[in-house]
């Protein structure tokens, strides 16, 4: 065998990322092109889910504000507090004579937890997603591994060549596919537990003001009270 053929071998191949990829068996090259495009879509949930998020919890805050100070009831926008408000105010409407405050009020809170219950579920749209890349994206990677290493044994027994010339390129592919399910799955994890954390809180800070709300709903049967209805 010429020695210089070695180094020849080598040098015939790229190995930037993506010359890897070009250079990938189609199979590998498909599981690459599924984690990018799982990527791109764990990231687009993301950003989106900072932003309405963000948003979310200036409405808690608001709505804690509004239970607090005393504003009126009428006065909501119409974002999660609006909802809450307007579901409590028909349910604080909806009176029976024969209600004890305490079966009242908590008819006024289930009917607030439901209208809460009904908006973190569209908040918490796009979340699986994150955890089934976060879950499946290292395994697919791994796939494609197995694969370009299956090719690069094939690769070996055809050419009756164990120099790392031979061995190199293949594994490298192979390889890459692994790092990028990587890539993919760490960030997914971290913004799902982020992102189930930051909802959890905002849930709760509704939770905290519904309490407080209804507990002075409950107390007024005649006219629409305010947030903060006299003791």
């Amino acid at each position: 065998m010429d020695p210089t053929s070695a180094p020849a071998a080598a040098a015939a191949h790229d190995f930037s990322f993506i010359g890897l990829f070009l250079q990938a068996d189609p199979i590998v090259k498909s599981v690459m092109i599924l984690l990018v495009v799982a990527s791109i879509a764990c990231w687009t949930v993301v950003f989106e889910k900072l932003v309405r998020f963000a948003a979310a919890k200036r409405q808690a805050k608001a709505f804690d504000t509004l239970v607090r100070s005393g504003g009126s009831l009428e006065a909501t926008g119409s974002g999660i507090d609006a909802g809450i408000v307007q579901a409590g105010l028909e349910a604080w409407r909806d009176q029976d004579a024969t209600e004890t405050r305490a079966e009242r009020r908590d008819r006024i809170e289930r009917a607030m937890r439901a209208a809460l219950t009904l908006r973190v579920k569209r908040l918490q749209s796009g979340l699986p997603l994150l955890a089934t890349s976060g879950s499946t994206a290292p395994f697919i990677g791994l796939f494609g591994t197995v694969w370009g290493i299956m090719n690069s044994f094939s690769s070996i027994a055809q050419s009756q060549d164990t120099s790392l010339a031979v061995v190199a390129p293949g594994i490298a592919e192979a390889l890459f596919a692994t790092a990028i399910g990587l890539i993919v799955a760490i960030p997914a994890v971290m913004a799902y537990n982020k992102l189930t954390n930051d909802l959890g809180r905002v849930q709760s800070a509704f939770v905290a003001s519904i309490g407080t709300l209804g507990n002075r709903l409950a107390r007024d049967r005649k006219s629409v009270p305010h947030a903060a209805a006299a003791e």
